[in-house]
């Protein structure tokens, strides 16, 4: 992992946000910028080459994440793909309803007899911590009457979203579910597995599925994420946040046949039409680079910044004193990312008491 430039005397602390590029990222994005200019659906050489290059990428991304080729979309970044969720969700909603009007019968889902308005609006459940793409995503759905949203707060003593607190939330017209993989102010990692299992066993009481998405952006590069053991429909990946360019991908458990998603984009028919428009192929690149790095040396990274974690913390406890430190992302009972440390340095005559070291 790479530390930015600075000047002597500061220190980057602001991972969580942006992450500089790997060397080796650079370079694959660089060689692609000079060799692989072509447009990916041409047949000459340089569009071959952007053709090869995505291929390679979307395999990288997928082995990153536990996932097969096909159910990586790649996007703009995390908002675009965490928008696209939430867009797959309203509709699958809006079809199932249509369906179970004819009993069943797909060959007449399309009759508009019946508008959506005479559907009960759907539902969505996310934390009242999530990344403002899908805060705000979501306020904007309920502000003009597209969907109601519950959100549901994390617990005091945990620092996480409790799967029972979810669940009583669910509704019979509950289309998506979305919570963050892990926090980017304390560094919780959220029970999703536990959660996804949850709700699979619930699935079989309505007319259609709750969909399950995690936002990974924070989690993917310091922790173990495989999509398919959390059982999710939908994993957001983010590049810079793992030293990656800034664009992103979303993990699909079998886009358009086992999990519904729907363009807000039409164009050219690129990433089969779920996502058109001409490949960024040097950013693809990267970020297919920066997800081969993470799988292979992700115990090292993690065991890296777990240490930097525990020097800091133990030299912030013998600088300030024990009775004047408190660690906002120490929880009982939750585990952490290995690289977030929040804490809060109390005391008299202090301005600015809180802040976070990422």
């Amino acid at each position: 992992m790479r530390i930015p430039d600075m000047d002597d005397d500061r220190i980057y602390m602001d991972y969580n946000a942006t992450t500089p590029l790997e060397p080796e990222v650079i370079q694959a994005v660089t060689e692609a910028l000079h060799e692989a200019w072509g447009n990916p659906s041409s047949s000459y050489t340089a569009g071959v080459k952007a053709k090869t290059i995505i291929t390679q990428a979307r395999e990288s991304v997928a082995r990153l994440v536990g996932g097969k080729p096909d159910d990586i979309i790649f996007t703009s970044g995390g908002t675009e793909a965490n928008n696209l969720v939430f867009h797959s969700a309203l509709e699958a909603y809006r079809e199932s309803c249509r369906i179970s009007e004819h009993g069943g019968d797909s060959r007449h889902h399309h009759d508009n007899s019946r508008t959506a308005s005479d559907w009960p609006l759907p539902h969505i459940i996310i934390s009242n911590v999530e990344h403002d793409s899908v805060r705000l995503t979501a306020e904007h759905l309920l502000k003009n009457r597209k969907a109601d949203v519950t959100l549901v707060a994390v617990s005091k003593v945990t620092g996480r979203v409790e799967v029972e607190d979810v669940l009583c939330a669910v509704r019979p017209n509950t289309c998506l579910i979305s919570v963050m993989m892990a926090n980017n102010e304390t560094g919780v990692l959220m029970p999703i597995r536990e959660l996804c299992q949850r709700v699979r066993a619930t699935n079989g009481q309505c007319h259609h599925r709750i969909l399950l998405h995690t936002d990974a952006a924070q989690a993917i590069g310091k922790v173990l994420v495989n999509a398919r053991d959390l059982g999710v429909d939908y994993l957001t990946i983010v590049g810079h946040k793992f030293y990656a360019p800034r664009i992103g991908a979303l993990y699909v458990n079998g886009p358009g046949t086992t999990t519904p998603l729907h363009p807000i984009l039409f164009g050219g028919g690129q990433e089969r039409n779920f996502r058109p428009g001409t490949e960024n192929t040097p950013m693809i690149a990267g970020l297919g680079k920066a997800a081969e790095l993470v799988t292979c040396n992700l115990y090292e990274y993690e065991s890296h910044m777990m240490d930097m974690r525990k020097y800091l913390e133990e030299r912030l406890q013998a600088v300030f004193g024990m009775e004047r430190i408190h660690f906002n992302s120490h929880f009982q009972c939750s585990d952490s990312l290995p690289n977030t440390c929040n804490v809060s340095i109390l005391g008299p005559r202090l301005q600015g008491r809180h802040f976070t070291l990422l």
